[in-house]
């Protein structure tokens, strides 16, 4: 491949910028509310689903460690409010960092850089 071939990383520069100022507006056909729904859609799928899965996880510890002692339903009691607790605390952190991006630690901490930045420093 000659060195005149290949597109030049200017060129390439300009259509990545392209590209990211075209992402920012997404109100051109649409796209912006059919993003949100899938967002918001998607958000509640994923809550329901470490919810309940929480909950059969610890009904099912439960029920395994009342089978195996023999110990009727205390166990599976036990277990269910804990894979319950889990669930909610899963729930929780899912919505609590909703607003987060990728790479950025929770402002509680007072930290809002890249974590690849304090390597720097």
């Amino acid at each position: 491949m000659k060195k005149g071939d290949s597109p030049s990383l200017d060129d390439l520069d300009a259509r990545l910028k392209e590209a990211r100022a075209r992402k920012a507006r997404p109100g051109e056909a649409g796209e912006g509310k059919a993003i949100a729904h899938r967002t918001g859609l998607g958000l509640a799928f994923r809550i329901g689903t470490e919810l309940v899965s929480a909950l059969i996880v610890g009904v099912g510890i439960g029920w395994l460690l009342d089978r195996w002692l023999g110990t009727a339903p205390w166990f599976l009691v036990v277990f269910l409010f804990l894979g319950a607790g889990a669930g909610i605390m899963n729930v929780y952190r899912t919505v609590n960092r909703l607003g987060l991006a990728v790479g950025y630690r929770s402002q509680e901490a007072g930290e809002d850089r890249p974590a690849d930045e304090e390597e720097k420093d």
